[in-house]
C-alpha cells in the first residue's frame, strides 16, 4: 500500500506547485544578486513561490517549455519564432525606451573591420545553434551572399553564453565573434575592462527584444495572468526597480508578435539555403 499511495503524489493540484521560470545564459544569469532579487520579486508579487530554472542552452529551455516542464521562460526570439504555433507571448523587455536590441560582429578592438566580408577565413564564435543574434542573424548574412558558416570561416564554435562569446574575442581565441548587442552594452558598464579590448565591426538592424514565453497551452492560466502584471508592474516596487536596474531595462510591456518578423524573414532565407 505504501508504494501505491507514493505513486498518487504527483496528482498534487497544480496550484500547489512552484511556479517555474526558465532562463539561459543570454542574460547576466551568472550574477547571484540579480537572481535572488528577481526571485524574491516574482514571489511577492505573484503571490506564490517562483523557482527559477537555469540552464546551458535554449533547446534545453526551449524544449522543457513545450512539454510542460516549465510554466514561462525567457527565450530568444529565434526559437520563438520556429514554435511559433506552439509558443505565446508573455511580455516583452524595454530596453533604451524600445521593445528592441541589434546583433553586433565582435573583433579585437584594435581591428579593421567595417562588414562581415572582412571576417572571412576567421576563427568565429557563435553564442548558440538558437540564438538569433548569437548565430542566426550572421548565418541570414551569409545566407544572403550564398555561403554557409563552414564555407565562410576557417572554424567556428559555440561558446553558450554571449559574455562568453566577447571573452573569446577579448583573449584571442576567435577572431570575431556574433553576439547579443544588449549584452554587449551592459557588460561596457560592469566589466569595462573586458569590452574594450573589442568594438562592434557591423551591427544589425533592430529586432525583437529576447522575449518572456509560454505554452500556447498554458497562455489563458491564472499564474500567466500574474506573472505578466507583476512583469508590467516592475518599476513600481523597490524591488522590481533593483533588477531592472541590473538588468539595465526600462520594463517590460504586452508587446507584439510582429515585432519578431525580421527574425522569421532570417530563418526563411536561411531555410531556402539548405
Amino acid at each position: 500500500m505504501g508504494a501505491s499511495a507514493s505513486l498518487v503524489l504527483p496528482r498534487t493540484p497544480r496550484a500547489a506547485q512552484p511556479f517555474r521560470f526558465g532562463l539561459t545564459p543570454v542574460f547576466l544569469t551568472s550574477d547571484l544578486q540579480l537572481l535572488e532579487a528577481l526571485q524574491h520579486y516574482l514571489t511577492v508579487a505573484m503571490d506564490t513561490e517562483v523557482q527559477l530554472v537555469l540552464k546551458r542552452t535554449y533547446q534545453e529551455i526551449t524544449s522543457q517549455l513545450l512539454s510542460g516542464l516549465l510554466d514561462a521562460a525567457w527565450i530568444c526570439g529565434f526559437p520563438f519564432v520556429a514554435y511559433r504555433r506552439e509558443l505565446d507571448l508573455v511580455a516583452v523587455p524595454i530596453w533604451r525606451g524600445k521593445p528592441t536590441y541589434q546583433s553586433y560582429l565582435l573583433v579585437s578592438a584594435d581591428r579593421e573591420a567595417t562588414n562581415i566580408a572582412d571576417l572571412r577565413g576567421d576563427i568565429h564564435a557563435f553564442s548558440d545553434p538558437d540564438s538569433n543574434s548569437g548565430y542566426l542573424v550572421t548565418r541570414a548574412l551569409l545566407a544572403e551572399q550564398k555561403f554557409k558558416p563552414q564555407d565562410f570561416f576557417k572554424r567556428t564554435f559555440f561558446t553558450y553564453g554571449h559574455r562568453n562569446v566577447v571573452r573569446a574575442v577579448a583573449a584571442g581565441l576567435a577572431q570575431s565573434g556574433s553576439v547579443d548587442g544588449y549584452v554587449w552594452e551592459v557588460m561596457t558598464e560592469t566589466e569595462p575592462e573586458l569590452t574594450r579590448q573589442t568594438k562592434a565591426a557591423w551591427r544589425s538592424d533592430w529586432m525583437g527584444f529576447p522575449p518572456i514565453a509560454t505554452s500556447a497551452g498554458n497562455a489563458a492560466s491564472e499564474g500567466i495572468a500574474r506573472l505578466r502584471r507583476a512583469l508590467i508592474d516592475m518599476p513600481t516596487d523597490q524591488t522590481g526597480r533593483s533588477v531592472l536596474s541590473l538588468l539595465r531595462l526600462d520594463g517590460f510591456a504586452t508587446g507584439s508578435p510582429t515585432l519578431f518578423d525580421s527574425i522569421a524573414g532570417r530563418v526563411e532565407l536561411v531555410r531556402a539555403l539548405g
